[in-house]
């Protein structure tokens, strides 16, 4: 059950807050008035989608917020940022969700009808949606065989239907196969590898010669060596210069150890130039194979992997293709099976729904209504068609040719209300358009009958259906630089009002007074009698 509703900065209104009881609850006002935005608020908060160019101009985000009660008494407070940049975000219970879990959890407390949902009825797909719900049809199986067996075609598909074309691809991958062979690739990191080690091996001779410079300089017999010596010896036995004496000495031992230092890293570097000829080669082998099969060594190596399987499967077609017809006759045959206990099913559950939705437009100033659903096509049977005779003596016919708008609107309330069971506020949008009179007055029936068990908003223009609600909230519009829309919850005196607004567009006419005051009777009574 819906409990409380704000709105702020959503198109005309900046902001909102409202309460809904149990009950039916009218929501009314001129056109124009912001009515809209409040369902627009609702289907934010249920998921839908999200329309930046609707927050309100001026403001950095439009925020809906509900709070709804379940069947236990918990409180979910469902919650939609929609900013004038970016995208939306979704709360549940302050913790952040995505829309597809707000449609989730919004869809199993409101269920809304808007004002052009009888123009979807007229499709096949929404009369066979009608038809599977009220007959609470199973497509489980059969949609599990139809999945399995477009696997299996896809499959086959995939293995080359063409003689000639699955020659060429064998050619191909068999060449392609004999390169990577050739090339054992076995290591993705060896191209690294061999990067490093061809540095080492360009640069073997620049290495020696700079060894060898720094044993000329520094080595024993070095220029450098030799006048470190000739100073030493010049201060040695000479008091005052004894620390610089011990200095020249630690300095004599430092060079010695750097010089035989050197020695030894040359002596470890070995000039190889037929090994940096073969380590060349192979690196310029990587470039062509990865300029051919991928972008690393690495998926170098998956492309053959993948190319020896694909190869594989081809070269046994008609072993694994054999097998793979003989798979899909199996699917096929579980599929006919399944399809034709769905088209079953549809045809049981067509008349039980024709039936009740005669007894539906019956309570909506249709008594003679005859209505048939009839399941054609080959199984499962998805052609459904909804036939309907509004006046006897006529044989029915598709209600998309044979229905008037007003009758459509009552026939999707009809079928709206058979089906209306499994949610707890359900929000009618305008549902009564196209509609008047005694067919007016029948509708706001309905609408308070199904009130009983269920929390009903309805969106009406028609003072006979708002006459019908526990309670009536009226939207207006305050014009100014930036119109702002307002809601208010209307006591007795105020609802006589606006529902004269509603019959005549003269609140003040003495006559639209008693003749609001007199709906609002009838219905109370209505009510009590339900």
């Amino acid at each position: 059950m819906l409990i409380e509703l704000a709105v702020k900065d959503l198109g005309v209104i900046a902001e909102l807050r409202v309460g809904f009881a149990a009950g039916m609850t009218a929501l009314t006002g001129e056109t124009g008035a912001g009515k809209t935005m409040i369902i627009e608020a609702l289907s934010l908060l249920l998921g839908g989608k999200a329309d930046p160019s609707r927050v309100r101009p001026g403001a950095d985000a439009a925020v809906v917020e509900g709070l709804f009660v379940d069947a236990d008494d918990r409180e979910v407070v469902l919650r939609r940022v929609v900013p004038a940049v970016g995208r939306s975000r979704g709360y549940e219970n302050g913790e952040l969700v995505p829309a597809t879990r707000l449609a989730d959890v919004g869809g199993r407390f409101v269920d809304i009808l808007g004002q052009h949902a009888h123009q979807r009825l007229q499709s096949t797909r929404a009369q066979r949606d009608a038809l599977d719900r009220s007959g609470r049809i199973d497509l489980t199986d059969w949609e599990q065989a139809v999945r399995q067996r477009r696997e299996i075609e896809g499959r086959l598909e995939g293995l080359g239907g063409d003689e000639r074309a699955r020659h060429r691809e064998i050619e191909l991958l068999r060449w392609q196969l004999d390169e990577l062979v050739r090339a054992t690739l076995d290591d993705p990191d060896e191209d690294a590898r061999l990067s490093d080690e061809e540095d080492v091996l360009a640069d073997a001779l620049g290495h020696l010669d700079a060894a060898s410079s720094v044993d000329s300089l520094i080595g024993s017999d070095g220029a450098a060596t030799e006048a470190l010596v000739e100073a030493l010896a010049a201060i040695e036995r000479r008091g005052p210069f004894g620390e610089i004496a011990r200095r020249l000495r630690d300095l004599l031992a430092e060079v010695a150890d750097v010089a035989a230092e050197a020695r030894h890293l040359a002596e470890a570097i070995d000039p190889d130039p037929e090994r940096l000829d073969a380590v060349r080669r192979r690196r310029q082998l990587l470039v062509e194979l990865r300029r051919k099969y991928g972008d690393s060594v690495a998926e170098v190596i998956a492309f053959r992997d993948q190319t020896a399987e694909r190869l594989a499967e081809l070269e046994s077609h008609a072993e694994r293709a054999a097998a793979l017809e003989a798979e899909l006759e199996r699917i096929r045959s579980i599929e006919a099976v399944a399809a034709e206990a769905v088209a079953a099913a549809r045809r049981n559950a067509s008349a039980p729904l024709a039936h009740a939705i005669e007894g539906r437009l019956a309570h909506v100033a249709m008594p003679t209504a005859r209505v048939e659903i009839v399941v054609d096509g080959p199984a499962p049977g998805d052609d459904i068609e909804f036939r309907l005779s509004a006046n006897p003596g006529i044989e029915p016919a598709p209600i998309a040719k044979a229905a008037s708008g007003g009758e459509l609107s009552r026939m999707m309330l009809a079928l709206h209300l058979e089906l209306a069971a499994e949610s707890p506020t359900l929000i009618f949008d305008e549902i009564d358009a196209g509609i008047g009179g005694a067919a007016a007055t029948s509708v706001g029936r309905a609408l308070a009958e199904l009130a009983t068990d269920h929390q009903v908003i309805v969106v009406t223009h028609l003072a006979q259906v708002a006459a019908y609600a526990n309670a009536q909230l009226a939207v207006t519009k305050v014009a100014g630089e930036l119109s702002v829309s307002t809601i208010a919850t209307l006591d007795d005196a105020a609802r006589v009002v606006e529902l004269s607004r509603m019959l005549s567009g003269q609140p003040e006419s003495e006559t639209a007074r008693r003749h609001a005051e007199e709906l609002l009777s009838l219905a109370g009574a209505d009510r009590g009698r339900s």
